[in-house]
């Protein structure tokens, strides 16, 4: 069983590990903020064969959170149909979840830096959690991660 880590280096952050691979995750880390409109982190994708960064996705203190959907996802732990989505504003950062039976959750975190630029790039890895205390864990992990100051 596997679940979110926070501070797993010298430096807060939080990764979150794929339960059916563990060498399939997402780690948040290296956050800071500019001003009081806005938090800024990393993100890191990594899968075999496959590391990804964006140093500084931003989260504006009017956008949709990240932790109100994932905890919108640990509430729903019996499970929905179809798939819910969420990003950030600047579109550089998206999250898709879909309920398998078994109490499963999969997360399809998608980077996408500079969405109008020529040469543009993506990548995506899926976690699997279990729907409950798993993704309660991470709702709570990502909050105190964003919040930090």
């Amino acid at each position: 069983m596997t679940t979110p880590d926070v501070g797993t280096d010298d430096e807060a952050g939080v990764t979150v590990r794929c339960q059916d691979n563990a060498s399939v995750g997402v780690t948040f880390r290296d956050r800071f903020s500019l001003d009081a409109d806005s938090v800024h982190y990393a993100v890191e994708l990594h899968a075999p064969g496959l590391t990804a960064r964006v140093d500084e996705v931003v989260a504006w203190v009017w956008d949709s959170e990240l932790a109100v959907f994932l905890e919108g996802l640990a509430a729903d732990y019996r499970g929905w149909d179809g798939e819910r989505k969420w990003q950030n504003d600047d579109r550089d950062l998206a999250v898709s979840a879909v309920f398998r039976s078994g109490g499963h959750v999969g997360l399809t975190w998608t980077l996408r830096p500079w969405t109008h630029a020529a040469g543009g790039w993506s990548a995506s890895v899926t976690t699997w959690l279990e729907a409950g205390e798993q993704m309660a864990a991470l709702a709570a992990d990502v909050r105190v991660f964003l919040a930090e100051g």
